[in-house]
């Protein structure tokens, strides 16, 4: 399949900050910077933005335009249904 992102890398995204939401490590709250996942992973952008959108579409993450992701339940309380 011919991604522009290695699916690999994207799923090791998401399951990394989901332990890290999971342990508390990010708190409910918290913001989860874009830039901060780049720059540790050193993978691009568009990687780490679908692991973000898989924890997005997971409930555990909420986007707000112009600020980012931001922690909103942890795994076991995911915000189903939420808009």
């Amino acid at each position: 399949m011919a991604g522009v992102s290695d699916p690999t890398k994207y799923k090791r995204v998401a399951d990394s900050l989901r332990v890290q939401i999971e342990d508390g490590t990010i708190a409910v709250g918290e913001p989860v910077p874009l830039a901060g996942l780049t720059v540790r992973t050193q993978w691009s952008r568009r990687t780490c933005a679908r692991g973000l959108q898989r924890l997005e579409e997971e409930g555990l993450l909420t986007r707000y335009k112009g600020l980012g992701y931001f922690v909103t339940a942890q795994p076991g309380q995911r915000n189903e249904g939420q808009t």
